[in-house]
């Protein structure tokens, strides 16, 4: 279930002109290493949904900002700021570097929605929000130089490596970005199969839960979570993929 979703989502965010793919890294996932995709019960009881038929299979994401060396390292820094443990999935399941990626390809990884005119304070308290000059894109390009090889480092050794950044404005970007992955809408790149929301038991922008109610009267119930383009029925065009910026 998890493997075919993947390949849906490299075939929907492939590039419009061959020219360009031929330019672009690409992030290559095997299916073995994803592991399949946890599905949950109403009694929080996880099980593991395998595509075994599929277990040599490579998938390549076209990737519209990062390197492929980039897209290494953010997914195992994710992968540690909300990791896979037996209270659920992690970012790895969620998809979370492919959120990211989408993010900064689009108008807010050039900071088209922040003012950002001087005077510019890197100091200023947290309370005031960013005011410092670089955008997301550049903060994540400069800031990944630091951890590169970290995606080949013990997990002991990534997490003091993200103690030793965790009071920089990539890590403040890096966590912030990766709970967007976990749970924002599945349309966006991240929380594939819904793994973040059946994690927190959230049921997706439903327009009604008449029909459940009748039906499920009186017993506990859990209702399987929609994505927006499930509940509205067609494909919604996200602000990344309207305001591409030619030049990412």
């Amino acid at each position: 279930m998890y493997i075919r979703n993947l390949a849906q989502l490299a075939a929907r965010f492939s590039c419009a002109k061959l020219s360009r793919m031929r330019r672009r890294q690409f992030l290559v996932l095997s299916a073995a290493s994803i592991g399949g995709v946890l599905v949950y019960s109403l009694d929080r009881r996880a099980s593991r949904v395998f595509a075994q038929e599929k277990s040599t299979q490579t998938l390549k994401i076209p990737l519209r900002f990062f390197t492929e060396e980039e897209a290494l390292i953010v997914a195992a820094a994710a992968a540690r700021i909300f990791p896979t443990d037996d209270s659920g999935p992690g970012a790895k399941e969620a998809g979370v570097v492919i959120y990211i990626d989408r993010q900064l390809g689009g108008p807010w990884g050039r900071d088209r929605f922040r003012y950002t005119q001087g005077p510019f304070d890197e100091n200023a308290p947290r309370e005031f929000g960013y005011q410092g000059k670089a955008t997301p894109r550049e903060t994540y390009r400069e800031g990944l130089k630091t951890l590169k090889g970290f995606d080949k480092l013990s997990p002991d050794e990534q997490d003091k490596k993200l103690h030793e950044i965790e009071n920089t404005h990539l890590f403040a970007l890096l966590r912030q970005n990766t709970i967007e992955g976990m749970f924002s809408d599945p349309v966006h790149g991240g929380n594939v199969d819904m793994v973040g929301w059946q994690l927190v038991g959230f049921p997706g922008p439903r327009m009604s839960n008449r029909d459940d109610l009748t039906a499920h009267f009186g017993e506990a119930f859990r209702p399987k979570p929609i994505s927006l383009e499930q509940a509205i029925g067609r494909k919604v065009r996200t602000s990344e993929d309207a305001d591409r910026d030619p030049k990412s």
